[in-house]
């Protein structure tokens, strides 16, 4: 039950527990500035609120699930409240069924966490440094930490029970290899070239105002702190690296170097076990008056190595079988093993350099040991100081220059940048997402937002320029040529629209497609994610419906270009199971299970949510 949390890719349990973690602890900050006081909540179940600070927290992390999906931030923070809500639905069901995990339960899951390891292995001081960050005490944590698991047992014991018989298998597979055949036209969109009037252009641009915009830019200043910055102030002194180089001279020595050839014997059809060890004893023989890269290339199977005299190059251990290593690990410079066997057949191996390992002198490794030194003093000079950076941010939320001095950063100032594009620091989508956000555009500092794991910034709105009509006459070309595409795609859809009629009063595709001057394409046997058409028409024909006995099923959709395509599906072959399918029953099994679960923990969790004491007072707004 107490996976790693990277296993946790889905369901309420994945989403509770990075919300409970990765927010507050991958940015290093806490995410709001301001108490709830007076304000209203924006929704209720039962007698939890919860309030717009509340949703604008959870955004942040659903925002970066889903980052490149191009949903809109309403949009986002809608999915985000009711997502809060579903998850506080079960959360006081199973509480109410009185479903728990043991303190020692969730103990072992908060070890397992990389947040609090060191080397691998859970740091008290740690975990007690990242939770007095957060000023979150340890009960708390784990009582949010046996919430989520707790969750997790209600949801598996849902979806664990779920199982695929032979006829979903059978059906999946019907569906999944199910071949279509079908005749279409494309009808494009053929560009138009006629004069615009004002009065279009003006009625357009009194429509689409929101279109012909300058976009909202913000500039900001900020300060950066980082593992490179702070490696460089380190002071070094021949005591320090010393014993430095004394506590990791596992770094500093250098593995044996060995270089080996071989004469492989191959056992196939045409030579069986006896016969190849024979002729490898007799090989060997050989290398008595003949040089082994001589008979490597007279008799060796591995034809690519022996025209190379059988070398192999560097000999690097975990990357041949264990017999062959062993041979190859134990033989001496110029030594040639007897004939050893594996999966390909027999070899015999030489080492044909030897150069030993050993620990490299201090002298030799000291600028390792120096670049090596100042990167650790760095990393936990950093670890400090990001807290210190945190707990500034929070507590002068007003200031960037007081948390500057406070670490003795230096302010910097970017030029204006929008939400989709920057340079310089707002480069980073992470920079973008943080200067656009409530907290930052209402005055305050932002959490620190961490970059590659080796670098935090924590940045402050300088100026803001909200989004700004343009006049008409600066765009008035570009209203030109978006009133002469949508003219165009119109024309194509009647024309479309013409052709459709036209085939589902018995028309032959054939003579339609000669009428309007466009080409017919044919497809036969069709199958689902196999076949080279555009997505959209490839999605179209597999949702069409079957033809209605000798009467093709006719259908039309739209190419991302514009193009319209008229289709007429006349056959459908139900799908069977393929030899590699056959091979892969389990693993469809499985899928197909999980797939059934998933569904029916949904549908008992609306459920749920359905017979809850659930309010929303009003939409989240998307500041």
């Amino acid at each position: 039950m107490l996976t790693k949390i990277r296993e946790k890719s889905q369901g309420a349990l994945a989403w509770v527990i990075l919300t409970l973690i990765c927010v507050p602890f991958a940015l290093w900050g806490i995410n709001n500035y301001l108490d709830g006081g007076g304000e209203a909540s924006v929704a209720s179940v039962g007698d939890k609120d919860f309030y717009q600070r509340d949703v604008n927290k959870a955004y942040e992390q659903y925002s970066q699930n889903l980052q490149g999906m191009n949903i809109d931030e309403a949009t986002l923070k809608a999915q985000a409240l009711q997502k809060l809500i579903k998850d506080e639905v079960l959360l006081q069901y199973v509480h109410a069924e009185g479903l728990v995990v043991s303190d020692n339960e969730a103990r072992d899951f908060i070890k397992s966490l990389p947040y609090f390891q060191v080397d691998g292995k859970f740091s008290e001081k740690q975990y007690k440094a990242l939770l007095g960050s957060q000023r979150i005490s340890s009960t708390e944590f784990v009582s949010r930490i046996k919430n989520a698991l707790t969750m997790e047992q209600f949801q598996h014991s849902v979806m664990d029970s779920s199982f695929a018989t032979q006829f979903d298998i059978e059906s999946y597979f019907k569906i999944q290899n199910q071949q279509r055949d079908v005749d279409y036209v494309v009808v494009p969109v053929t560009p138009l070239n006629e004069q615009v009037s004002a009065e279009e252009m003006t009625a357009y641009y009194q429509q689409h105002q929101d279109l012909f915009q300058t976009p909202e830019q913000v500039s900001v200043e900020y300060v950066e702190l980082s593992i490179d910055d702070l490696a460089k102030k380190v002071v070094v002194t021949d005591e320090k690296l010393k014993a430095y180089y004394g506590e990791q001279k596992e770094q500093y020595t250098l593995p044996e170097r060995r270089k080996i050839s071989h004469i492989l014997i191959a056992i196939n059809d045409k030579v069986n076990e006896k016969q190849a060890l024979e002729k490898a004893l007799k090989a060997k023989e050989e290398l008595v008056s003949k040089d082994f890269s001589v008979v490597a290339a007279e008799v060796s199977d591995d034809k690519l190595t022996a025209k190379k005299g059988g070398d192999l190059g560097l000999f690097n251990l975990g990357t041949m079988e264990k017999a062959f290593e062993d041979a190859a690990s134990s033989l001496k410079q110029g030594e040639v093993s007897n004939p050893v066997r594996s999966a390909f057949g027999y070899h015999l191996i030489k080492v044909t350099e030897l150069v030993p390992g050993g620990l490299k002198s201090f002298d030799s490794a000291k600028s390792e040991v120096t670049a090596a030194y100042k990167k650790a003093q760095a990393e936990n000079a950093f670890y400090e100081a990001g807290e210190k950076l945190t707990e500034s941010s929070y507590e002068h939320p007003d200031s960037l220059q007081t948390v500057a001095d406070g670490l003795s950063l230096v302010v910097q100032k970017s030029s204006l940048f929008t939400k989709d594009k920057g340079e310089g620091v707002a480069a980073d989508e992470k920079i973008r997402n943080a200067a656009f956000s409530e907290e930052v555009l209402q005055g305050n500092n932002s959490a620190p937002i961490e970059q590659t794991g080796e670098r935090l910034v924590v940045l402050r709105l300088l100026e803001h320029k909200t989004a700004a009509k343009k006049d008409i006459a600066e765009v008035k070309n570009e209203i030109a040529a978006e009133l002469l595409k949508v003219k165009a795609q119109r024309l194509a859809i009647e024309k479309a629209k013409k052709i459709q009629v036209s085939l589902e009063s018995g028309a032959s595709i054939q003579a339609v497609a000669n009428e309007n001057k466009v080409e017919l394409k044919s497809e036969k046997a069709l199958v689902r994610g196999k076949n080279k058409l555009p997505e959209p028409l490839s999605d179209a024909i597999f949702k069409a419906a079957k033809p209605n006995g000798d009467k093709p099923s006719i259908f039309a959709t739209v190419l991302p270009s514009g193009e319209q395509v008229v289709v007429s599906l006349s056959k459908v072959t139900p799908g069977v199971m393929s030899e590699d399918d056959k091979k892969q029953i389990e693993l469809a099994k499985k899928n197909i299970a999980n797939a059934l679960g998933q569904t029916e923990f949904n549908q008992v969790l609306s459920s749920l949510q359905s017979e809850a004491d659930v309010e929303v007072n009003k939409k989240p707004q998307a500041q």
